[in-house]
């Protein structure tokens, strides 16, 4: 509807110029030739915004931006990453709205810092912690997926969810993709923890799983009937042997069923729709069967408009990567990781470029949150590289922590190799792809994002983005300020983590900095740096160095003070209650608890 007007106004504003040349006899030709060759390509694009576009969506998970050949890495081969810079549109302001996985797709899906969902909480739990917790995205939370879905498009989801399954029992899939507005889903509804590559010691095969489980059951019905006996005064035996009886069960329990795979049957599963497909999941298949998932995607609905949302495990430690790219970098296997996503990116591509889908469809692809500083294994590196940015995952404040990369491109629509330093937000897609779809943003709750398609086209030179609010958790560490008038993005930090070792960028002898207690520093007068004069946020200014300092402070304080009025109290999905793990919640393959499949493996033996 946008582009319609626009290009209405500027069909008005032409016809005005003719009739003033046709009233007072001007020589109309050079005019028009002006107006052609500057507004007519505004003209043509913004008609063409008013149809609805194809969406494909890379999201990768911890990808540093400095991992990216266009935002200057040479050790790294990217070359279909870098094809979108070169097509499209670079931008090298782009922030998450947290640092870690679950709370900044929960934005990112929504619009709305995670504060305003309750998909962020303190120290102790900052992510989903197990599938079968109650925990996850609100059902009364609305996704871009859900108002594309109700504007005629047939959207997918392929890859890592990481925002719930249950709320209440067994397969209500209350925080299911598919009741997110997602038509079709296939893939890892948890995130790629180490766990899901453990293959040591080697699945123990029924008979004995049967023999385990029988003996348990003893142990359990002797407990159940000495308390009963004991209750009912018919046995003499003291409560602390019975006790000793049911510790020793519980421990018995516990190590078999740990070294059967505890954490890898619960956690680590593949799933198709409602359906779970591999339990647990055969990782070493993943890349090649989602990847095969989203090129089959692309060609069942060519025919559109279609959402396609890819979510690569990728570069996720524990960092699973097929054979045909092990040991082909020349940054360990981070870089085989990455390489390998850049080549599942280069072949759907190829899928939307052989389907003659390339011109209309937006392609769009950043990374949830920076690079895993303290990722390591054996004394190997396993995490990304922030470029020249501070701090890294879990922190909010740094720029390393939520500077991701930001690529779009739609050919003929959007300028080809061009750059916006503007501060822009992962958030912001939200309200384009409504806008796109000819949708309507909701008027019922605030939403965060702005609609970047004029930034993007050029129609605009600024963000819409004045203020943005960096937390960690539910804790403001830091908010960005960009003055637009002077160019200044200024930058305040109200908190910020103790590095150890000093000076290192990052927590390694913890792996996660935290956001608060002991490892955080509070600052009062806050730091202020100014981002357009030091992005690496080296220097802190101080009222001798910079003359605008408590004015700014000032405008950020105020701004603060206005911005928290706009919260309010809703249900904390990560709370201790809800992050529990909880049986009856447990998505579950087969009987519980021994649950198990290979559904990829029965049908290829099938045909």
């Amino acid at each position: 509807m946008r582009g319609s007007l626009l290009a209405g106004f500027m069909t008005w504003q032409l016809l005005k110029v003719v009739m003033a040349c046709l009233a007072h006899s001007w020589t109309c030709s050079g005019l028009l030739l002006i107006w052609h060759l500057l507004l007519m390509p505004a003209i043509a694009k913004a008609t063409l915004v008013s149809y609805k576009p194809n969406i494909v969506i890379f999201l990768a998970d911890d990808l540093g931006i400095g991992d990216v050949g266009s935002y200057g890495n040479d050790t790294i081969r990217t070359p279909n990453i870098d094809r979108l810079a070169k097509e499209g549109v670079k931008l090298t302001q782009h922030i998450s709205a947290a640092p870690l996985c679950s709370p900044s797709r929960a934005a990112f899906l929504t619009g709305r810092y995670p504060i305003r969902s309750g998909t962020d909480q303190t120290d102790v739990f900052r992510v989903l912690q197990w599938l079968g917790s109650s925990g996850g995205l609100p059902a009364n939370e609305t996704t871009f997926a859900k108002i594309l879905q109700k504007q005629g498009y047939t959207t997918g989801l392929i890859g890592k969810w990481h925002q719930g399954v249950n709320c209440k029992y067994r397969n209500d899939h209350c925080h299911h993709p598919l009741n997110h507005g997602f038509d079709y889903y296939y893939g890892m509804p948890f995130s790629l923890m180490g766990d899901c590559r453990v293959t040591d010691p080697p699945e123990m095969n029924m008979p004995l799983r049967i023999k385990l489980w029988c003996y348990t059951q003893i142990i359990a019905l002797a407990v159940f009937t000495l308390i009963a006996a004991k209750l009912a005064h018919l046995v003499f035996i003291s409560w602390k042997f019975i006790f000793l009886l049911t510790l020793f069960g519980s421990l018995f329990f516990i190590s078999w069923f740990s070294s059967y795979g505890f954490i890898r049957y619960w956690n680590c599963i593949m799933m198709r729709n409602y359906e779970i497909t591999e339990q647990p999941m055969k990782v070493e298949r993943t890349a090649p069967l989602m990847l095969k998932e989203a090129m089959s995607f692309v060609e069942r609905n060519k025919e559109g408009p279609f959402l396609l949302f890819v979510s690569f495990l990728h570069v996720h430690t524990s960092l699973v990567t097929t054979e045909k790219f092990t040991g082909k970098s020349k940054h360990g296997l981070y870089g085989d990781n990455v390489e390998e996503m850049d080549f599942m990116i280069g072949r759907i591509l190829d899928v939307l470029d052989n389907n003659n889908l390339t011109n209309s469809t937006l392609v769009y692809f950043t990374s949830d949150n920076g690079g895993h500083l303290e990722a390591q294994e054996r004394n190997a590196r396993w995490g990304g590289w922030n470029g020249i940015y501070k701090g890294g995952k879990a922190i909010a404040g740094w720029e390393g922590g939520i500077r991701v990369p930001g690529l779009f491109r739609w050919m003929g629509v959007l300028p080809e190799h061009k750059v916006i330093d503007e501060p822009t937000s992962l958030m912001d897609v939200f309200p384009t792809l409504v806008n796109l779809a000819g949708g309507t943003v909701p008027q019922d709750r605030i939403i965060d994002g702005r609609d970047l398609m004029p930034l993007l086209q050029g129609l605009v030179q600024h963000s819409e983005h004045e203020f943005m609010f960096h937390y960690c958790g539910i804790l403001l560490h830091a908010v960005r300020w960009h003055q637009k008038d002077s160019g200044n993005v200024w930058k305040a930090h109200y908190v910020t983590p103790i590095f150890q070792p000093k000076g290192s960028g990052g927590c390694y002898d913890i792996r996660f900095c935290p956001c608060s207690g002991e490892r955080v520093e509070h600052h009062n007068p806050a730091l202020l740096f100014d981002l357009s004069r030091d992005p690496s946020e080296e220097v802190p200014l101080s009222p001798e160095t910079e003359p605008l300092f408590h004015m700014v402070l000032k405008k950020i304080e105020k701004v603060v003070e206005e911005h928290r009025t706009t919260l309010t109290p809703v249900p904390q999905q990560l709370s201790f209650y809800n992050s529990l793990w909880n049986p009856w919640l447990q998505p579950c393959c087969g009987t519980f608890p021994f649950c198990g499949c290979d559904k990829e493996k029965e049908k290829r033996e099938h045909f």
